[in-house]
This record gives structure tokens, sequence and C-alpha cells, in this order.
């Protein structure tokens, strides 16, 4: 057996600290972090900020996102920020556009509409966006590549409210711009 060389000695030695070429560009990079992807970690995740806690007596589950929730202004971009988490894993492991633009629609209505003092905290417990997400993230990874008429119905549905709420302030300014236009215009028609 050949007997190693001093350089191959010291690369060992440096090679798995950081800021070492290999540190920088070795696959264990990327790995680092994978135990927050994991499905496990995923599921648990969705149960601690959707379902972790019980109400005695009615079955209505909540978790952290209620909890969290409650801090009025900061709770909800708070709890909004954790679950990110699920997208992101999303957007990792190749889940479609498609979907990944479902689950930030999840997630920005539950951060919207929870901000709504008591009202919305009420209706995060109700809306659970982590299990929707969690439950779209594993539709589609157990069929990747398969989109479903409800995907793109819902797309589709996302683009026309997104084309309204951009119309509507174009409406407005010709609406006051005619009004204006009348206003400033001589009653009885005839120019200046």
């Amino acid at each position: 057996m050949p007997s190693p060389d001093n350089n191959s000695l010291d690369r060992l030695k440096t090679d798995g600290l950081p800021g070492s070429a290999a540190w920088q560009r070795g696959p264990d990079r990327w790995n680092r972090g994978a135990w927050l992807f994991r499905d496990r970690t995923l599921h648990r995740l969705e149960i601690l900020l959707d379902e972790a806690f019980v109400i005695p007596g009615t079955g209505i589950r909540f978790g952290l996102d209620g909890i969290i929730g409650l801090v009025p202004g900061l709770g909800d971009v708070a709890a909004g920020i954790l679950s990110l988490v699920i997208p992101l894993a999303g957007w990792i492991r190749g889940v479609p556009y498609v979907t990944l633009v479902r689950m930030v629609v999840n997630l920005g209505i539950g951060v919207l509409v929870g901000s709504i003092p008591i009202l919305g905290d009420i209706f995060d417990i109700a809306w659970k966006a982590n299990r929707r997400n969690y439950r779209l993230l594993c539709l589609h990874l157990g069929e990747p590549r398969r989109h479903t008429g409800r995907d793109w119905a819902f797309l589709l549905l996302l683009a026309a409210a997104l084309a309204l709420v951009f119309a509507i302030p174009l409406v407005l300014v010709l609406w006051l711009i005619v009004w204006v236009g009348q206003e400033l215009a001589p009653a009885n028609g005839v120019g200046y």
C-alpha cells in the first residue's frame, strides 16, 4: 500500500474546515440543512403551526400560527415567515411553479386576513394554510409534473383577480378625468 505524501495529509486536515475549497464546493454544502426539508420534518412543522392543540370538547384544532397571530402587527408576519418553510421546501424539491403559486397565495391569504384583529385569528385557525400547503406538496411530489385542472383554474382565477385589482385604479382615474372634464366645461356647452 503506498504511503500518503505530505500534500494529501495537509489536504485531509483542511478540506473539512469552514473556508476551505472543499467546504465551499463540496456536496455537503447543500445537505447540511436537508433535515429541514424532509417529509417528516415538514409534517411536524405543519402540525406544530396548524394543529398542535385542541380546544377541549370541540375538536377544533389550532397551532402556533393561531397563537402567534394574536400578537398585534408582528404576530402574523412572524407566523408567515415560519410558514414559508413549506413552499421553500417545495421549490427546492422541484414542485411545479403552478403549485408554488398556490402555496404562496394560501400563505398570503392567511397573513392578510389573519392581520385583522380577532376575526383574522379565527379565520387563520380555520384556514390552516400550512396544512393546505403540506398537502399540495405531498400531492405534487407523489405525482411529479402532473397539473390538475384545479391548479390551472386556480391560476386563471388568480390572474383574473390581479387583473381586476390593476383595472380598478385605472377605471377610477378615467372616471375622475371624465368627471373633472364635465365640471370644468361650461354649462351651456359654448367654449371660451
